[in-house]
C-alpha cells in the first residue's frame, strides 16, 4: 500500500526528470487522498515518517527536512509572513502532534519538539522543547532513549 511519502518520492522523481504536470498532479492527489500538503519541491531526506498517514500535515514548499525525521499529525512547517525564510530541520528530529514551526528557524540534530508547541526560534541540537512559545525543557539528550523505534530502523 502506498504511503504519503511514497507518493511524494514519486512526484520528486518526475520533477527531477523534467516530466511536466505529473509532479503537481501528485501534489494535489496527496492533498485529496491524505489531507496532507507535501509538495514535490520540499527537500526531504531518507526515512521521513509522517504519523497517521500525514493527516493534517502542511509543509512549506521550500522547507528542508533531514534524514530520520518523524513528523506527527497536524503539524505545520512554514513561513511566518513577516520574515523571509522557512524552517530547516536537521537529522533525527521528532516533531510532536499539532506543533507549529514557523519562520526562518533551524531545528538542530536529535531535537524533540513536544506536542502542540509553537517554535519560532532556533532549537539547539539534542534538546527537548515544548510549549507556546517553545521553551527548553531538557538539553544534551539522546533521542534513542525517547524513541524506541529509532534503533530498529534499517
Amino acid at each position: 500500500m502506498f504511503k504519503v511519502v511514497n507518493y511524494y518520492r514519486l512526484s520528486v522523481f518526475f520533477y527531477r526528470n523534467h516530466i511536466p504536470v505529473v509532479p503537481k498532479f501528485l501534489d494535489y492527489l496527496i492533498r485529496l487522498i491524505f489531507s496532507c500538503w507535501l509538495p514535490h519541491t520540499v527537500k526531504a531526506g531518507k526515512n521521513l515518517i509522517l504519523g497517521y498517514g500525514g493527516l493534517g500535515v502542511v509543509i512549506h514548499s521550500n522547507a528542508e527536512i533531514g534524514n530520520n525525521v518523524h513528523i506527527d499529525q497536524c503539524v505545520t512547517i512554514g513561513g511566518n509572513g513577516v520574515e523571509e525564510g522557512v524552517p530547516v530541520i536537521e537529522n533525527d528530529v521528532y516533531i510532536g502532534a499539532g506543533s507549529v514551526i514557523i519562520g526562518p528557524v533551524r531545528i538542530g540534530e536529535g531535537a524533540i519538539i513536544g506536542a502542540n508547541s509553537l517554535v519560532n526560534r532556533d532549537v539547539e541540537s539534542r534538546t527537548v522543547v515544548a510549549g507556546n512559545p517553545a521553551r527548553v525543557i531538557k538539553t544534551d539528550i539522546n533521542i534513542n532513549q525517547y524513541l524506541y523505534h529509532r534503533d530498529k530502523r534499517v
